[in-house]
């Protein structure tokens, strides 16, 4: 298994560059999202969780940045083993989510 520093790296090969950039987002009531990827070829909204059980609630964050930025698109990783659907936020497991990490390739679809 790779150190956390490895994983880091890897996942800091999509904010390179002049066209996308990696950020955070929170609104004055609470609502967050861990990770905004945004630039001219990518605009994605993801969540992480350290959890292998899924809650509704969970999707909360993205679904308020799904409201106010309707063209990105949303994703929650966690540490489950189920690909599933979670009022319209696809979640997904983190292995999954790593191993399809392939810079130029998008890996939110």
């Amino acid at each position: 298994m790779p150190k956390r520093n490895q994983l880091w790296s890897r996942s800091s090969d999509f904010s390179r560059g002049p066209n996308r950039a990696l950020h955070y987002w929170r609104t004055k009531s609470g609502n967050e999202v861990d990770f905004v990827l945004y630039g001219r070829d990518a605009f994605c909204a993801i969540e992480v969780k350290n959890s292998g059980r899924l809650k509704e609630s969970m999707v909360n964050g993205l679904l308020a940045f799904k409201a106010d930025y309707p063209e990105a698109e949303t994703r929650l990783v966690y540490r489950g083993r189920e690909r599933i659907k979670i009022k319209g936020v696809l979640c997904v497991p983190c292995a999954e989510f790593l191993v399809n990490m392939v810079p130029g390739k998008p890996f939110w679809l």
